[in-house]
């Protein structure tokens, strides 16, 4: 079945404290951004990467690409006021059907065996969402306080989320909610159950300085990785 990947970078850097945005970061030595589209080609060099950026920093992308030599084949597409619709326009630039993955483009550590183990699940169940558990205590604030509640029943919810294409393009279909925040719950508004597989503590989330410093360590860890 044929694959394809979506990757969503909006960000601006504004909880990181730069002028930069967080996607074009130096990680150990290249843009952070290269490190995630990387992952995805490394999982499948003959994959279609679509890349959603802001418009505006599009021309920015560019120059770092040819900067830092960077070759890895993938097709680039102005975003949107939100998620969802930037999402929607990478989705448009997908061709064919089969499964494709939306990932965030500030997790650059996901493994190749976590790619591979979403992909797998949404051939099976039409869609999968990693997820890892909660560990720190959880209170519910109330209207008098807060009270405890049980973090067995919760999970936090990563990307690359994945989907049969056309399970995707009809839950599109909808019009925006700001209740979209995944799509994950978009599917599931348009009627379909979320698959939930297991995700990887790894696989963060660069949003501040110390989890630049956390990639960076991880990075240093990991065998055969060079900038």
């Amino acid at each position: 079945m044929e694959r394809s990947t979506i990757i969503v970078a909006g960000g601006r850097g504004k909880r990181m404290g730069t002028a930069i945005p967080k996607q074009f970061l130096l990680l150990n030595g290249k843009p952070l951004l290269c490190w995630t589209i990387d992952a995805f080609h490394v999982f499948d060099g003959k994959m279609e990467i679509v890349l959603v950026l802001p418009e505006e920093q599009i021309p920015i992308w560019k120059s770092l690409c040819i900067g830092h030599g960077y070759l890895t084949p993938h097709q680039i597409v102005a975003g949107g006021a939100e998620r969802y619709h930037s999402v929607r326009n990478g989705l448009a630039a997908v061709h064919g059907e089969g499964i494709v993955a939306v990932h965030d483009g500030v997790r650059p550590l996901v493994s190749t065996a976590l790619i591979a183990r979403c992909f797998d699940a949404a051939q099976e169940y039409g869609n999968a969402t990693p997820v890892v558990p909660v560990k720190p205590s959880v209170r519910e604030l109330t209207p008098s306080g807060s009270r405890s509640i049980d973090r067995n029943g919760f999970r936090l919810v990563q990307t690359p989320q994945c989907f049969r294409t056309e399970v995707l393009r009809k839950a599109f279909e909808l019009p925006y909610d700001p209740s979209f925040t995944d799509e994950a719950s978009l599917i599931e508004r348009a009627g379909s159950i979320v698959h939930l597989v297991e995700g990887d503590e790894v696989n963060i989330k660069i949003t501040d300085q110390v989890d630049m410093r956390i990639a960076e360590a991880l990075l240093d860890r990991a065998p055969g990785t060079t900038a």
